[in-house]
């Protein structure tokens, strides 16, 4: 007869609070009801053991034999599994029977849980361990911890989240920090930075606690400021822990040994990439001596596997990423091979090509995936970027063809590569739809700002590079830089004899002569860059000439070539499926049907307008486009929303984007604060003004929903649902715990579209999480359309 287990178990009782978790406890509860073998994986130092250990001890009544806990961190020989397991749970040996054998038939007829923790260097064995067991033993569930799965039938993978920022991540600190220095305190004068400490910790709970050790000393600050040498700063723990979990670095180095040199080599490389990265940035970049192309996929999802590389998806795209500590790890390994100079420029090569790709395939469909990637890859960019003035010796590094330029110069130690300056400038120029279409007006110039700056040399690519920072000023209204870099970039065409530079300089100087008002000139300029585009056979790139001149022509009270250029861009842009600068040609059109009277084509012109720019982040055209509506919204007597309209524009103008409907804009105002008085004129435009995101303003123009759809049935006093039907739609799915590409794909919507959606919920029900739009949902009971 099998002797009977003590329903106690072996668990430790914790000697620190348990912070946060409540959900993944739930969900890891509920896996090992519906599956007998769960795995809980994640990066080195995220809380496997200690989650485990809560859901562990929460489930002890489900399991009258015994919760048990086998800790294999100390096991190196993996013929000991057996036998480690066996004592945990104080199996006693008879004679010559293995360990696993007699496991078995100790557990044969009981209902128990053993948590198998640290499995990640006996991988191998303890999948024999927990198939076997789990085949002969029928009541028995295991839950293992390890940085990889084990790859048994039946495992349910938890993959353990970093903790939630600020909220777990800043009352870890505080815990922790309040232990042992009980006069620390997490108040509203250091909220702030404790946040950005734990958000730069990655939400590593490891991370945290040694950090917390740390505010011994130092203030939030002050730690806050050292994490440049994180590996340094992030000393100490617990004397009693094992010698790599007492050291930031020594977890790390942990995960790293355990990894073949295959896989380190990649992960030194991966640790170029900022902000995740794809496959095929991954395969460009990472390929090389000692690892083929197609050998990167199988070693990524090593990594994978192993925790070290984390996957999620963006915007519909999927990607890789590592935690900062590990890509900071690997960083100072990839410095130590020497490698690091000819890696870094191979990463700009092929986010160079990438941005020249986007540009010159602009004027045509698919903006709005392309803006998805860009933005997807805006810390690569960045880094990228940074390479133009960074001071290192450098390596020169061969460059597939098609993908930038070979860099022969070799610098001195100690000084910037003017190659490289001359690549990044070139890399800020192609960028150009990301700065200024996307919402990155003020980075964009500070880029531009930097590297012109650093590249005087009078070359092609500053002659490009010129007339598009001047584009990106004279939309943040700085029109004398926007001059001044016109004026030398036409010195430099000439010079260069570059025609197709010329053309541009046309272009904007006539949006700088418009913005300044001098009309009849702009028009004068916009109609010889538009001909200059045709002799080029640059067709589509006229569009973003065209829609200027349409409004420039009814300023002058030309209405009926307004019109006719306002309609030939509308064509234009269906022609080429060009969506943005059409989106443009929509509302200049509008704007231009508006002033001759016809307010019903005018306004249905912005609204279509409006619709297309939800699938962009463009700050400027959407405050134009908005303008227009907000006229016509007046006009309709609809006053309160038109004063929110106005609230939600002047927010989305504050970065200082030139005005162009100034007259119009005036008479607007006036009428809305004389339909209104100071008081309601002002609450509306308070109201607007939060709605200061492109997504949120153009939310609230489409949403056009002035009473509750409560039915004949609801009492007088229920409380007006402050959401659209389209909204109430989105909100109830959130509630069934849909993501927001399976709403977009349940309502027949991009996900743009209902990424659009969410925010004007969240900005409507003052909301910052996604469960307070559940615990919402369910307190009001909102019927759904």
């Amino acid at each position: 007869m099998a002797t009977v287990i003590p329903a106690a178990g072996n668990l430790p009782t914790a000697l620190t609070s348990f912070v946060g978790r409540h959900r993944e406890v739930a969900e890891i509860r509920r896996l090992v009801g519906v599956g007998r073998l769960v795995t809980l994986t994640g990066a080195g130092g995220v809380g496997k053991t200690r989650l485990a250990l809560a859901a562990a001890a929460a489930s002890r009544k489900a399991f009258p034999d015994g919760v048990w806990i086998v800790d294999l961190a100390a096991v190196c020989d993996p013929s000991a599994v057996a036998a480690s397991t066996a004592g945990a749970l104080r199996v006693p040996g008879r004679g010559d029977r293995l360990a696993l054998e007699q496991l078995a038939d100790h557990l044969a007829r009981h209902r128990a849980l053993i948590v198998l923790d640290n499995c990640e260097h006996l991988i191998d064995a303890s999948a024999g361990l927990a198939k076997a067991l789990l085949s002969a033993c029928p009541e028995l569930r295991v839950l293992a911890t390890s940085r990889q799965t084990l790859g048994v039938t039946g495992e349910h993978v938890f993959v353990v989240p970093t903790l939630s920022i600020p909220d777990e991540a800043v009352e870890l600190l505080q815990e922790r920090a309040s232990a042992i220095r009980p006069d620390f305190r997490v108040t509203d004068a250091n909220r702030a930075e404790a946040a950005r400490l734990c958000a730069d910790l990655d939400g590593l709970p490891l991370a945290i606690e040694l950090a917390a050790t740390r505010l011994r000393s130092l203030t939030v600050d002050q730690v806050a400021e050292r994490l440049e040498d994180r590996f340094a700063l992030l000393t100490g723990g617990c004397r009693t822990t094992l010698p790599r979990q007492r050291t930031l670095r020594g977890m790390i180095e942990w995960s790293y040994e355990l990894c073949t040199p295959a896989e380190q080599l990649l992960w030194n490389r991966l640790s170029a990439f900022r902000g995740g990265f794809s496959l095929d940035a991954a395969e460009y970049v990472c390929a090389g001596e000692g690892i083929k192309a197609h050998e990167v996929l199988d070693l990524l999802d090593r990594l994978v596997s192993q925790s070290v590389v984390l996957t999620y998806e963006r915007e519909g795209l999927p990607r890789y990423w590592l935690l900062e500590t590990i890509r900071t790890y690997g960083l100072a390994r990839l410095a130590e091979t020497g490698e690091e100079p000819g890696l870094l420029r191979r990463h700009r090569d092929f986010f160079l090509a990438l941005a020249e790709r986007t540009a010159s395939a602009w004027y045509g469909p698919g903006q709005e995936e392309a803006l998805t990637r860009l933005r997807a890859e805006h810390g690569n960019f960045r880094a990228a970027l940074e390479l133009g003035t960074r001071v290192h010796p450098a390596v020169a590094a061969p460059v597939p063809a098609g993908l930038g330029t070979p860099q022969p110069h070799r610098p001195e130690r100690g000084i910037a590569d003017p190659a490289d300056a001359q690549e990044a400038l070139r890399l800020a120029a192609a960028l150009r739809f990301h700065w200024c279409a996307d919402g990155f007006l003020g980075e964009g110039r500070r880029h531009f700002d930097r590297l012109l700056a650093a590249t005087p040399e009078p070359t092609p690519v500053r002659a490009e590079a010129l007339w598009a920072a001047a584009w990106v000023a004279m939309l943040q209204g700085d029109l004398a830089a926007a001059d001044r870099w016109l004026d030398e970039a036409k010195e430099l065409g000439e010079r260069l004899d570059h025609p197709s530079v010329r053309t541009y300089i046309q272009g904007y100087r006539g949006a700088s002569a418009a913005f300044q008002g001098r009309t009849a000139e702009a028009v004068r300029l916009f109609e010889g860059a538009l001909v200059a585009h045709e002799a080029a056979g640059e067709g589509p790139q006229g569009l973003f000439w065209l829609f200027q001149l349409a409004v420039a022509q009814v300023h002058l009270g030309d209405a009926r070539a307004a019109e006719e250029a306002g309609r030939r861009a509308v064509r234009l842009a269906e022609a080429s499926g060009e969506r943005l600068f059409g989106s443009y040609a929509m509302w200049a059109l509008g704007y231009v049907l508006w002033a001759r009277g016809d307010t019903e084509e005018g306004t249905a012109l912005t609204r279509a307008a409006l619709e297309i720019l939800q699938g962009f982040n463009d700050y400027v055209g959407t405050a134009m486009a908005l303008e227009v509506f907000t006229w016509s919204t007046a006009s309709r007597g609809d006053h309160e929303r038109a004063a929110q309209l106005l609230g939600a524009m002047h927010a989305l103008t504050r970065m200082g984007a030139p005005p162009v409907f100034g007259g119009h804009r005036t008479r607007c105002e006036e009428a809305v604060l004389s339909a209104l008085g100071p008081d309601g004129y002002e609450k509306a435009l308070a109201e607007g003004a939060r709605h200061d995101s492109p997504s949120r303003a153009i939310a609230l123009a489409l949403d056009t929903t002035t009473t509750p759809d409560t039915g004949p049935s609801a009492p007088a006093t229920t409380t007006p649902c402050p959401l659209s039907r389209r909204e109430r739609q989105v909100a109830a799915l959130v509630a069934q715990g849909m993501t927001n590409r399976q709403i977009a794909a349940q309502l027949v919507l991009s996900p743009r579209t209902v990424d659009c959606h969410m925010d004007s919920i969240m900005t409507k029900l003052d909301c910052s999480r996604r469960a307070q739009v559940v615990a919402w949902w369910a307190a009001n009971q909102v019927p759904t359309p």
